[in-house]
C-alpha cells in the first residue's frame, strides 16, 4: 500500500515524496489507519520494520489537519539515543507540516535543560522523553500536560526490562484520562500485557513477524574458546575492504574497550561505545561511525534496539546475548530496508545453551563454520547443551593460536538508492535497548 492510499495529508505526502518514500511497510500499513481512527493500539514488530514512522506519520497528519500550539503528543522511550533519533525523524518529516518537537533526556548541559524546560512550560507539539529525565521535570512542578491527546510508549518491553514500570505509571498520572494510548514493542512479555491492561482502553493488536531476523541477513556462527575470539575477528576482517561499516556487540562494558584497543593495535579503525561514555562522547562516536570516519564500532546492547545506523554490512556477536530475542535485535542492525548483510556469532562452551534457544526462537539452525587454519582446534558444538556448562572457562588455545596445556590451574582459571522504496528509519546522525548486563543506563538525571 502506498502512503497516498493511506490518505495522509498533502504536506506529509510531499515530505515523503521528497525523501523518496512511496510504499508503506506492513506495520505502517496496519497501524496508521487504526491510529488515525483514534483507537488504542498494541503493536509488536521486529527491529527495522519502520515502527517509528508508523506512529509519527499519523500524529503529524493530525497536527497538519488541526494545528495546535499545545503539547498534544508525548512519546516515552527507554534511552537518550532513541529519544534523539525519534526527535530527528519527526523534524525531518515535519519540515513541510510546521510541527515542533523536543527531545527530553539527561546528560546534557545547562542549555539543553533550558530548552527542555521552555518546551515543557510554553508548549511544544511533540515531546520525546526518557522516563527518568521527564520525571525530574515533573517533580519540579512546572510541566503542562493538560492538553496531551496521545501517549506513545516506544520500545515498551525494553523500558519494563530496565525497571521503568512505576515511572511510566507516575507519568500517566500527570496526563488527561481521556487520551489515545499507543504501545510499540518488539516482544509481548507478561509484564507488557499487565501495563497494557492498566493504561490502554480496548486496544487493537498488531503483530508483524515477531522475533524473526530479516530475510536479507546471512547468518553464520563459529564455535570458539574465549581466547580465540579476538584473533578470529582480526582474521575475518583482514583484507575484507568490502565491509565498510561493522558493528561488534559484546555483553560487557569492559570488553568494549579491550576489543576496540586490540583491533586498533592491528591497524583497524575501531572505537567503542557503552554507557561508560557521557552523552557528548557517545554522540561524537556515533557521528564518526555514521559518517564513515571509523569503520568498526564495538558496542554493548545500548545500540541493539531502536537506533538506526545506515548501511551496516557486518554484525559480529562477540558474545551470545542472554535473551534470545536480543539476538534478533542485534543482527537487525544489518539488512535494513530490504538490503542484505552478514551476521556472525562467536559461541563459546558456556553459551551453547543460549544459542540453542536462539535457534529455537528463529526456527533456523545457523550454519557453524570451521575455524580458519592457524587458530587451533575448536570446541565441539553441543546441540543439546545444558544451561550450566561443565566446561572450564578458559580451556583451549592462547590468543596467538599456540597450544595451551590443560591443567588444574587452567581449568579453574576464570574467563577473562531507487525512487520507490518503503519507509523504514533512515540515518539521522544520532542513534539506541535489552542488555544482559544492563549496560544502557536508565536516564535518571
Amino acid at each position: 500500500m502506498t502512503f497516498e492510499e493511506l490518505r495522509l495529508s498533502d504536506q506529509l505526502i510531499e515530505a515523503l515524496d521528497y525523501m523518496g518514500f512511496v510504499d508503506a511497510t506492513p506495520i505502517q500499513e496496519q497501524a496508521i489507519p487504526m491510529i488515525l481512527a483514534g483507537k488504542d493500539l498494541v503493536a509488536c514488530a521486529q527491529t527495522g520494520t519502520g515502527k517509528t514512522a508508523a506512529f509519527v506519520l499519523p500524529i503529524l497528519h493530525k497536527l497538519a489537519v488541526k494545528p495546535s500550539k499545545n503539547t498534544t503528543t508525548l512519546v516515552i522511550c527507554p534511552t537518550r539515543e532513541l529519544a534523539i533519533q525519534i526527535d530527528k525523524q519527526i523534524q525531518g518529516l515535519a519540515y513541510f507540516v510546521g510541527v515542533s518537537s523536543v527531545a527530553v533526556y539527561g546528560g546534557g548541559d545547562g542549555d539543553s535543560f533550558t530548552t527542555q524546560k521552555r518546551a515543557l512550560t510554553q508548549g511544544c507539539n511533540i515531546i520525546v522523553a526518557t522516563p527518568g529525565k521527564l520525571i525530574s521535570h515533573l517533580n519540579l512542578g512546572y510541566v503542562k500536560f493538560n492538553k496531551v491527546e496521545h501517549l506513545i510508549l516506544d520500545e515498551a518491553d525494553r523500558m519494563l526490562d530496565m525497571g521503568f514500570f512505576d515511572d511510566i505509571q507516575k507519568i500517566c498520572s500527570y496526563l488527561p484520562k481521556k487520551r489515545q494510548n499507543l504501545m510499540f514493542s518488539a516482544t509481548m512479555a507478561s509484564k507488557l500485557r499487565k501495563l497494557a491492561n492498566e493504561i490502554l482502553h480496548q486496544p487493537e493488536s498488531i503483530s508483524i513477524a515477531l522475533a524473526k531476523p530479516a530475510e536479507g541477513v546471512l547468518q553464520a556462527a563459529y564455535v570458539v574458546y574465549d581466547n580465540q575470539k579476538t584473533p578470529l575477528i582480526k582474521h575475518l576482517l583482514k583484507d575484507k575492504d568490502e565491509y565498510k561499516s561493522i558493528l561488534i556487540f559484546t555483553s560487557t562494558k569492559k570488553n568494549v574497550s579491550v576489543i576496540a584497543r586490540e583491533l586498533r593495535k592491528k591497524g583497524f579503525q575501531a572505537e567503542g561505545i557503552s554507557s561508560d561514555l557521557d552523552q557528548q562522547q557517545r554522540e561524537e562516536v556515533l557521528r564518526k561511525f555514521t559518517n564513515k570516519d571509523i569503520r568498526i564500532l564495538v558496542a554493548t546492547d545500548v545500540l541493539s534496539r531502536g537506533v538506526d545506523i545506515k548501511d551496516i554490512n557486518l554484525v559480529i556477536n562477540y558474545d551470545v546475548p542472554g535473551d534470545a530475542a536480543d539476538y534478533v535485535h542485534r543482527i537487525g542492525r544489518t539488512a535494513r530496508a530490504s538490503t542484505t548483510g552478514v551476521a556472525l556469532t562467536l559461541i563459546n562452551q558456556r553459551d551453547m545453551y543460549k544459542f540453542n534457544r536462539i535457534e529455537e526462537l528463529i526456527e533456523t539452525e545457523v550454519n557453524k563454520i570451521a575455524l580458519p587454519a592457524g587458530l587451533g582446534d575448536a570446541p565441539k558444538y553441543e546441540k543439546n547443551a545444558k544451561k550450566e556448562s561443565r566446561f572450564p572457562p578458559s580451556k583451549g588455545r592462547s590468543s596467538s593460536g599456540g597450544n595451551k596445556k590443560s591443567n588444574k590451574s587452567n581449568s579453574n582459571r576464570k574467563n577473562s538508492n531507487n525512487k520507490k522504496r518503503t519507509f523504514k528509519p533512515k540515518n539521522k546522525g544520532n542513534n539506541s535497548s535489552k542488555s544482559s548486563n544492563n549496560n544502557t543506563k536508565p536516564d535518571n538525571k
